[in-house]
């Protein structure tokens, strides 16, 4: 169990979109001492009833029922210190109406969600001024209502959106640390996503154009560990265009640590499979626009964006394919 800690600034969280990432993270935070509020969109009698509960391997936590706060509406936890949002960026267009009702004078918005575009949609809808980007480097799958199966705890990063990290984003970190979460700050918030591309981008994408294969599968098959490595040459090239460097042993890590995790299939993958709505345009087509845009040739990533496009077409967003 985790040290019952609480800065009292970030005292009172509502999690926006209890699918695995929100969930767990909420979970932490509460089982660390804060005040965690659940938006609930499907699934929401099983967590009243039975919490929430998180496994590792062998290892088990549980918040039980009693002390895991789940709502149908955000309007029913009203203003918070920190409105988490970990809803996938398909529901985005659903951000207008539901934040409102959690926003206090001094809210903080920390978004965790996938690829590019948020942190501005955010920023355009609430002000600049509010906006915390995180981004969470978990192997993680919701089993059930409240079930969360992690496979690699990984870490997180929080930044600032539009300038270097400050005395709030420091707090934040402590509160994640607390909970037990590796947290680390940066200062080049859009740098730290184009860094995490190097890994959405080629798994995410191919799991899905190879057919349903795992991404140790995808590592084990040359011609498909070709096409990876392809997609992070054009990655890293293009964050070059962006005065991002990405090194060498940063992208070598990211192979060792995707064969460590195994028989993994990442969310995207498990989005398709289920007939629901990819996330698309964050993790392929803003990033290949943005590219493009600052003159980098992306032909595989260009290709693979057409690809996913084809597969996934006339698939609607619904709020219980939260993250």
């Amino acid at each position: 169990m985790w040290a019952v800690v609480t800065p009292d600034r970030f005292h009172r969280i509502a999690v926006v979109g209890a699918g695995a990432i929100g969930t767990f993270y909420g979970a932490r935070l509460a089982l660390a001492g804060s005040e965690v509020h659940f938006f609930v969109h499907s699934g929401l009698a099983p967590m009243r009833t039975r919490g929430i509960t998180l496994r590792e391997g062998e290892r088990e936590w549980r918040l039980p029922p009693e002390r895991t706060a789940v709502h149908g509406a955000t309007a029913e936890i009203g203003p918070v210190d920190v409105a988490l949002v970990t809803l996938k960026t398909t529901a985005n267009d659903q951000l207008a109406a539901l934040l409102p009702p959690l926003l206090g004078p001094k809210t903080a918005i920390l978004t965790l969600q996938n690829g590019l575009g948020a942190d501005e949609l955010l920023a355009s809808l609430f002000g600049a001024g509010r906006i915390v980007g995180g981004l969470a480097f978990i192997a993680a799958v919701r089993e059930a209502p409240g079930e969360i199966r992690i496979y690699t705890p990984g870490h997180v990063t929080l930044g600032e959106f539009g300038r270097p990290a400050g005395s709030r984003v420091h707090e934040l970190v402590a509160l994640f640390q607390r909970a037990g979460v590796v947290c680390q700050p940066v200062d080049n918030l859009d740098e730290a996503r184009w860094r995490k591309l190097l890994w959405n981008i080629p798994y995410n994408g191919l799991t899905i154009t190879a057919g349903g294969l795992t991404t140790d599968r995808i590592l084990d098959s040359p011609e498909w560990e070709r096409e990876v490595r392809a997609l992070i040459d054009e990655i890293v090239v293009a964050a070059g265009r962006f005065g991002y460097v990405i090194p060498a042993d940063f992208v070598v890590e990211q192979f060792a640590h995707t064969r460590r995790m195994g028989a993994y299939r990442p969310s995207s993958l498990t989005d398709y499979l289920a007939g629901r709505e990819v996330e698309v345009e964050a993790i392929w087509g803003e990033p290949l626009r943005r590219a493009q845009a600052a003159g980098a040739a992306m032909p595989h990533l260009e290709r693979l964006y057409a690809e996913l496009k084809r597969l996934t077409a006339g698939r609607k967003a619904d709020l219980s394919t939260n993250r």
